[in-house]
């Protein structure tokens, strides 16, 4: 079951749900609520290594294969073609709490895909248990660039009820705080 706008907003004031910073009326779609841009991007570089996921370290090894950069008050123009990692400004939370747990999903928002720009757009499942910011995985499919700047509607969060207690097993990037995981 999708949580409606007040749904929302009555989740995070019972703490079954953690936006931080907390949103904005002006945030609130009927069944979501907007997620910003935050101030960094991780370029992922070419090279001659190969991402092995079965080996441990993904995130190390992928930050290690990043070039991290902030992006300036001007923006920054996300060329066609060419695969960003960005992550929000909130930090989301969504508690274990017997019978009343929560988990979510991250989905890109219309008006930024319009133009060719795809935002999380694959694994839009945020686990129930998770806690930190959320990293985006953005790739500019349109031809012309796309000017990403710190704090802009984004992405959207659909909220959804769990049902059963889930037992805890915490991501590798729980917590995270770069675009790449680390």
């Amino acid at each position: 079951m999708i949580l409606s706008n007040t749904e929302i907003q009555k989740a995070i004031n019972e703490g079954r749900l953690i936006i931080s910073p907390e949103p904005q009326a002006r945030d609130y779609d009927t069944t979501a609520v907007n997620l910003h841009l935050g101030t960094g991007l991780a370029l992922p570089k070419g090279g001659s290594f190969s991402y092995d996921l079965t080996k441990p370290g993904f995130a190390t090894t992928l930050s290690r294969n990043c070039e991290h950069v902030v992006i300036p008050a001007t923006g920054y123009p996300l060329e066609p073609k060419n695969f960003v990692l960005g992550i929000t400004t909130e930090r989301v939370g969504l508690p274990l709490i017997p019978g009343k747990t929560l988990a979510a999903r991250i989905e890109g928002k219309s008006s930024v895909a319009r133009c060719g720009l795809l935002v999380h757009f694959t694994a839009p499942t945020v686990h129930a248990g998770w806690d930190g910011p959320l990293a985006l995985e953005m790739i500019n499919l349109g031809n012309a660039d796309f000017t990403l700047r710190p704090g802009m509607s984004i992405a959207q969060l659909i909220l959804e009820v769990v049902f059963g207690d889930p037992t805890a097993n915490p991501s590798q990037f729980q917590g995270q705080s770069k675009p790449s995981g680390t």
